[in-house]
């Protein structure tokens, strides 16, 4: 999974305009962050047509403010830069959720 580097809401709506994207926000600190890492890779080779992209919340504070992630693990999808779905609040997540929540979409 690529890590987002530091970047602005402008910054993000750009390298996101072209394809579908999933920004999955995490911080180091995190242990519900902890428990969902492992699963993503899987995850992620379950969905090849998303670009997942790590965001560090930390790192980004003033992105997930712009885009309301008050809790973390937390989830965004994207198609052609406009947001299609959102798995956002402060609860661990499990495998099964997280897929549910792609499924979904």
């Amino acid at each position: 999974m690529e890590a987002l580097p530091k970047m602005t809401i402008d910054e993000l709506k750009d390298r996101i305009k072209n394809g579908k994207y999933m920004l999955f926000f995490s911080a180091t600190w995190c242990p519900d962050c902890a428990f969902i890492k492992p699963a993503m890779p899987e995850i992620e080779a379950e969905y090849p047509d998303y670009q997942f992209l790590a965001v560090d919340r930390d790192e980004n504070t003033d992105l997930a403010v712009d885009l309301f992630v008050l809790g973390i693990p937390s989830f965004i999808a994207f198609d052609q830069g406009k947001e299609i779905g959102r798995f956002v609040n402060k609860d661990r997540k499990t495998k099964k959720q997280v897929e549910d929540f792609i499924d979904a979409l």
